[in-house]
């Protein structure tokens, strides 16, 4: 399948819903950031870099950071905080050999082809240069999923029950990175409860986009609500509703 060929991944972003809403993906970046460990004047790339939050950070640590990322709105939120961003999807590649690191928090599990994005960043770096990403993993936000797929076939629209994100196990990103020529140093999965400020149904209005789009308004939030109450047990009265996450952690390096 070619890079022209591959479908959307049928989200749209709304810059500041996903600050109210989602600012925990980029406050919770510390672990991965630390994993990088980038230098001053380093050469960092930030695949899917969002609203430029967690880029930020990168560039106030003397990286020479450039963010990339397809949506114009989050593009623009970026470039509001003073960011270089190339606004374009990861699979039609992003140059060769330009880069120290390659870096991504909380994308790459949206790439309809983690394949071909593992080879164009592969290109990307300069001999020696690392790949490190945190993502979803495997399990990530299983319960989320299966509630969505329950409200939505209750619905009688069974085939949208599809998950349109990409979790991966670990043997099955070791064999992508290889594919691609990198040597893995570091690839884990980490359990991580993850507490919703905006709730469930906030969570479901700034992500399940690609379950919901194209829907009359009242029936998407119908399924939203049935999703809601079948997830229940995610809901404590007093901490309030975590997000079942599992996050794939990992760094490679292309040979030098």
């Amino acid at each position: 399948m070619s890079e022209r060929t591959i479908p959307a991944a049928g989200q749209v972003w709304n810059a500041q819903d996903y600050a109210g809403k989602a600012g925990f993906v980029p406050a919770l970046g510390g672990d991965v950031l630390a994993l990088l460990d980038a230098q001053p004047d380093e050469r960092v790339l930030d695949l899917g870099c969002g609203d430029g939050v967690l880029t930020r950070r990168l560039a106030e640590a003397g990286a020479k950071v450039t963010g990339l990322e397809p949506s114009p709105e989050l593009a623009g939120a970026a470039r509001a905080l003073g960011l270089d961003v190339l606004e374009r999807d990861a699979h039609d590649g992003f140059g060769e050999g330009g880069y120290d690191a390659v870096f991504s928090n909380a994308a790459f599990h949206w790439f309809r082809d983690p394949g071909l994005v593992m080879r164009h960043a592969f290109r990307a770096l300069r001999p020696g240069g690392r790949l490190v990403v945190e993502q979803g993993g495997f399990g990530n936000v299983a319960a989320v999923v299966t509630a969505l797929h329950a409200a939505l076939e209750a619905a009688g629209l069974a085939e949208r029950a599809r998950c349109p994100w990409d979790f991966p196990s670990v043997p099955t990103q070791r064999a992508r990175l290889e594919a691609a020529g990198f040597t893995v140093d570091t690839c884990a999965l980490i359990g991580r409860q993850t507490p919703l400020a905006a709730g469930m149904a906030g969570w479901l209005d700034t992500f399940a986009g690609p379950y919901l789009s194209g829907l009359e308004v009242a029936q998407a939030e119908a399924i939203k609500a049935d999703a809601v109450r079948r997830l229940d047990a995610l809901h404590d009265p007093a901490t309030g509703w975590m997000a079942d996450y599992v996050r794939l952690r990992f760094s490679a390096h292309r040979p030098v």
